[in-house]
């Protein structure tokens, strides 16, 4: 292996990337002695960090268990997350005196400011004698006859021993997301998976947009169901369609033309309380009924599109079944997503059978690595994928 005196500027490892992912791999070398360059096309890092959590970075979560995360080979995750835990990323946090607290459902955000997280992995960084280069853009990436790599950039040619490429995916491109990350797992002979957005509102057209016109703005708690896939949560009526966590979750799971349901009532039989409060209350009008448990405006909404209206007395009980049945299991039929633009992931991405779970390199390229988001490992909604980022990063900051 090649010393840093070989090598122009003597680094022994290149880091392409400088999000979440990269940071924590080049920290890692860089604690090993390695000599480590971090390239970023952007001016700053982290920009993904910063903007996250509503500015306050969901870092991670209590929870974190492999079921948590979406991949062809769903085992490849537990290695990485196994041997760096959330545990020890908040001993992190909490070691540079971040304050933070549990959200809802274990989501982890710091108490003040996203840029906190950057600036802990900036001052780690530094303490690991890392160099992080801004505002610099790779051109090409080729293998040397000899070992290593040489990458060509916009402020000169660099080589070193290892290659880590950590650019993320193709989620939200003003950010400057771009997928070459992906041209170079093919260049190298890496196999890639269809690649599609995740964590991303829901779009409708047509007769279903029109249903909800008016709607943009409204919020319940729902259950999101797709495929085998359910979600309880929050969800948020737009002027394009349907957003809110419970319908990011699910969006993962659900493909274009495939059905999707929303239990509008999850915590309630709504079949059994209908015939309830009938026998109960048999002159109380459905729709001022439905108005108790669901926002206002959708309630009218429903009783308008279903007909929905007069004293429960006057419907059969199976007649309130039907309705029942539909307050559990609304059809939404989705034309599609918001794409990259909004996305928080992207789904898919380079093979993991072509990587090694425990270090995150490549089966067919020595020293050369792919950590994060261009992996094809996607977590759920909650600080699950900065948790994949700070475990494969760690995984491959240990051997690179």
């Amino acid at each position: 292996m090649s010393t840093p005196s070989d090598l122009p500027d003597g680094f022994q490892v290149i880091v392409i990337g400088g999000g979440a992912a990269g940071l924590m791999c080049a920290i890692e070398a860089g604690r090993r002695g390695r000599r480590v360059c971090v390239i970023e096309h952007a001016r700053q890092v982290g920009r993904k960090i910063l903007m996250s959590g509503g500015g306050r970075c969901n870092f991670t979560n209590l929870y974190v268990e492999p079921d948590n995360f979406l991949s062809q080979n769903p085992a490849f995750c537990r290695s990485a997350l196994a041997r760096f835990t959330q545990w020890q990323f908040i001993e992190r946090v909490d070691a540079h005196g971040i304050a933070w607290h549990e959200k809802e459902l274990g989501q982890l955000f710091c108490d003040l400011s996203s840029k906190q997280i950057v600036a802990m992995l900036r001052t780690d960084a530094a303490q690991a004698g890392v160099e992080i280069r801004t505002g610099v853009s790779v051109s090409e990436v080729e293998g040397r006859a000899d070992g290593g790599f040489r990458v060509r950039t916009s402020n000169g040619p660099l080589a070193a021993d290892s290659l880590v490429v950590a650019t993320g995916g193709l989620s939200i491109p003003k950010m400057g997301a771009t997928g070459f990350g992906y041209e170079l797992a093919e260049r190298f002979g890496h196999s890639l998976l269809p690649r599609r957005a995740g964590l991303v509102p829901l779009t409708l057209s047509g007769r279903p947009l029109q249903q909800i016109e008016g709607l943009a703005g409204v919020s319940l708690p729902v259950l999101a169901r797709a495929g085998n896939a359910g979600f309880r949560g929050p969800a948020l009526f737009t002027h394009r369609g349907i957003s809110g966590p419970s319908i990011l979750q699910v969006s993962s799971y659900w493909r274009e033309g495939e059905a999707l349901t929303l239990d509008l009532l999850p915590d309630a039989d709504a079949v059994q309380w209908l015939r309830e409060t009938k026998r109960a209350q048999p002159s109380t009008r459905l729709e001022k009924l439905l108005a108790t448990e669901l926002p206002r405006r959708l309630a009218e909404r429903l009783v308008q599109l279903h007909h929905w209206n007069g004293p429960l007395q006057h419907r059969t009980d199976d007649a309130l079944a039907a309705v029942g049945q539909q307050l559990n299991h609304w059809p939404v039929r989705a034309s599609g997503t918001e794409g990259y633009r909004t996305a928080e992931v992207t789904l898919g991405g380079v093979d993991t059978t072509g990587l090694d779970s425990r270090t995150m390199e490549s089966r067919r390229v020595p020293g050369l690595y792919f950590v994060g988001e261009v992996v094809d490992v996607t977590g759920h909604l909650g600080g699950f994928n900065f948790q994949w980022a700070w475990a494969s990063g760690h995984a491959a900051g240990q051997v690179c």
